[in-house]
């Protein structure tokens, strides 16, 4: 389904009810996929009810030892939740907007009810995606949402980009990509406060401990040489952002095309560490919001 503003074009899926592109002026702002290509590495695509990995597949919420598939078995990991092959449905569409809903339904790995809604704006301040969830069953739920948006700069790889990353922390991971700890991002390659290319950096990690302007929104900033900007903002119930340089796509024409620049509420492994995780109980709504603004 397209939807457009003025010179803004995006396109929403069925399949995961993602973004598959977004362009601007006829250029691409995310570097997405084409139409009747499967989605590769999570592009554009909602995490929910949990984003990035929960090792093992195993997690317990109210003394229940719950069990989750994997999808990243070699490192025993199951990975971005569990919505994203879903079939979503158009909920509400304009020349500007589509809303895109899904019922999760209980099951082994998730015993909880949630209604979930995915709105994409499109309007003189780029795209805005809001999610909300509500829980319709009768049990508290463990909740956590991610996106996973890949930006472009209109550089041929992103080495020649300029990241801005107002983070202070980031969280470095074993062999499995599980957080072992927080690190100030201070004398480290991953200290992009000031701004500065990208050059061969490679990081598949979460950052934390985001500035944030007024309206309580952190921006993230993906500057080509030419001038080209790209902004990435989250709202205050995403205290995480990945940033992931595309360095392990399985396609490797596809690495390093594009910089993932990832919202999450909660850090990886959340629904085994329980770390900055929601409980929605019965009957609670929750709503985030983060989007992206091209020039």
């Amino acid at each position: 389904m397209e939807i457009r503003h003025g010179d803004q074009r995006a396109v929403v899926v069925e399949v995961g009810g993602g973004v598959r592109a977004y362009d601007a002026g006829g250029q691409p702002v995310l570097d997405g996929y084409g139409l009747g290509e499967m989605v590769s590495g999570a592009r554009g695509q909602p995490l929910i009810p949990w984003p990035n990995r929960l090792h093992d597949g195993r997690y317990i919420w109210d003394g229940r030892d719950l069990v989750v598939p994997l999808d990243e078995p070699a490192k025993g990991n199951a990975l971005h939740g569990l919505t994203r092959w879903r079939s979503w449905s158009v909920l509400q569409t304009a020349d500007n907007s589509a809303t895109m809903a899904l019922r999760l339904l209980p099951q082994p790995a998730y015993p909880f009810a949630l209604d979930l809604q995915v709105r994409y704006d499109l309007d003189d301040n780029g795209l805005t995606v809001a999610t909300t969830a509500t829980n319709i069953g009768d049990n508290a739920a463990p909740y956590g949402h991610g996106a996973h948006p890949y930006v472009t700069a209109g550089t041929a790889r992103i080495d020649d980009a300029l990241l801005y990353l107002p983070a202070g922390t980031w969280l470095p991971t074993d062999e499995n990509q599980i957080p072992t700890g927080r690190v100030p991002v201070e004398g480290t390659p991953y200290d992009f406060r000031p701004g500065r290319r990208l050059g061969d950096t490679r990081t598949d990690h979460a950052f934390t401990d985001l500035l944030r302007g007024e309206n309580g929104c952190a921006e993230v900033v993906l500057a080509g040489p030419d001038g080209r900007r790209v902004t990435v903002w989250l709202d205050d119930h995403y205290p995480y952002v990945m940033i992931f340089t595309g360095d392990t796509l399985p396609a490797a024409d596809r690495r390093r095309q594009g910089l993932g620049v990832e919202p999450m509420t909660c850090p990886p492994d959340a629904f085994r560490t329980g770390e900055d995780l929601l409980r929605l109980e019965p009957g609670d709504t929750v709503t985030t919001r983060w989007g992206v603004r091209p020039g």
